[in-house]
């Protein structure tokens, strides 16, 4: 049950700000229909969920929101990247990220535009990826051991939803030029045209446990700028990695 109810609370959040019906947040969770039904009603009767009633959208609950609080006095990160996430938007003109490894996923947490007027929309704050899908879940897989690495791609399934660009041994070539760089790059494997770079950030255990970001538009990451670009981000990474060591306790 606890299982259940977590898979609908995390497909509810990567759609939160524009909701999801019942249908939507079922396939999303891989749960029966009426399974969902009854859990999105016994989680709005302790307000985790809440229902706008003119278009009978699913949104994240205020209950949820005092919890947050509450454990953010722990766990909350995020007010020591946003420098760091402001600095390498400013920089770059990019769109810049900071992402926290959970699980076998990467999860967005903070987003800065810079003034490059084109932008790609992959990453939102909220947005959940794989490991080894875009460029922070690509950085944060290669930094693991390699048997973490075998047993995670053996179990992922990354092809059926994300294509033969995802293959295990498409992974593994990414994964090896990203430990020849120290960052990875996902060349509009997502969505055609738009980019992104990314380095991990690693914590008091030396594992990669967090993930900055720089997206745009192809144009924007031509080979002679990478460098550049990878310069940036891995400096930037290594700054935030000595703060976060010390301070963070996830």
């Amino acid at each position: 049950m606890v299982g259940r109810v977590s898979a609908v609370l995390r497909a509810l959040s990567t759609v939160n700000e524009r909701g999801a019906g019942t249908a939507e947040l079922a396939r999303a969770a891989g749960l029966p229909r009426p399974t969902v039904h009854r859990l999105l009603g016994s989680l709005a009767d302790e307000g985790f969920v809440d229902r706008d009633r003119r278009s009978g959208r699913w949104f994240l609950g205020p209950e949820l929101y005092l919890l947050g609080e509450a454990a953010s006095v722990r766990y909350d990160v995020t007010h020591h990247a946003r420098d760091s996430v402001h600095r390498l938007a400013t920089a770059t003109g990019e769109s810049a990220f900071f992402s926290a490894r959970r699980g076998d996923e990467t999860v967005c947490l903070v987003r800065e535009d810079g003034d490059f007027p084109i932008r790609s929309f992959v990453l939102y704050e909220g947005a959940r990826f794989p490991l080894g899908v875009v460029s922070a879940g690509l950085v944060v897989l290669s930094f693991l051991a390699d048997a973490e690495i075998d047993a995670y791609l053996e179990r992922a399934g990354l092809t059926s939803r994300f294509g033969a660009s995802h293959a295990p041994e498409a992974v593994r070539e990414r994964i090896a030029r990203t430990r020849t760089d120290g960052y990875a790059v996902n060349p509009g494997l997502i969505v055609e045209g738009s980019w992104g770079m990314a380095a991990a950030v690693f914590d008091r255990a030396g594992q990669p446990a967090w993930a900055l970001t720089l997206t745009g538009v192809e144009s924007r990451f031509r080979p002679e700028r990478r460098p550049e670009l990878g310069a940036l981000l891995l400096r930037e990474a290594h700054a935030l990695g000595r703060v976060l060591g010390s301070a963070a306790r996830l």
